[in-house]
């Protein structure tokens, strides 16, 4: 997805060129989920990567 699209679904508001928004809450996403689910596509924006495995919570791990 592009920021433009993460921004209109998400938070509702026409793209800023100044605004981080979407790259602070992918970085969020990506300390909570692990580095490797969410890749950047230089130029476009963001995908899913479907062979990457969701980092397991410390008290899943726990268990």
């Amino acid at each position: 997805m592009s920021r433009q699209q993460l921004l209109d679904r998400i938070w509702g508001y026409d793209y800023d060129p100044g605004s981080n928004v979407v790259d602070v809450y992918v970085g969020h996403l990506r300390r909570k989920l692990g580095n490797n689910l969410i890749e950047t596509v230089r130029g476009v924006g963001y995908r899913l990567r479907p062979d990457a495995r969701v980092k397991k919570s410390r008290s899943d791990r726990l268990k």
